[in-house]
């Protein structure tokens, strides 16, 4: 079976597809790096929503997720972008942890795991 990479770069690719399933890599911000949870979590939501449509997938068909905030007081800042933007009755598996990310001007990370269409 073919292995299907989308965004593929030297060190990692933003999406692994097989079999039918779409691995998401950890998607960071990009444009509000060091702004609030809250514009942090609505840009990489939009990157993960992106990258999805590329990989033939939609948030509807997300099966788990895993998100990573440097300070998991603030969970319910996220919390709240993430209510908004999960598509009703499609919430995924989920965990949410602390964790120490690759920049200090990161407030979260997320990756996850989709079905195609």
């Amino acid at each position: 079976m073919t292995i299907e990479r989308i965004g593929l770069a030297a060190r990692y690719c933003d999406a692994a597809i097989f079999n039918g399933i779409v691995f998401l890599a950890g998607h960071v911000p990009e444009k509000t790096e060091g702004a609030s949870l809250t514009e942090q979590t609505e840009e990489v939501l939009a990157l993960l929503e992106d990258t999805l449509a590329q990989a033939g997938s939609s948030k509807e068909r997300i099966l788990s997720v895993q998100i990573f905030l440097t300070d998991i007081a603030k969970i319910g800042e996220m919390n709240a972008v993430w209510d908004k933007w999960v598509a009703k009755g499609h919430a995924p598996a989920r965990a949410t942890v602390e964790a120490k990310l690759a920049s200090p001007g990161y407030g979260i990370e997320i990756t996850a795991v989709a079905a195609k269409r």
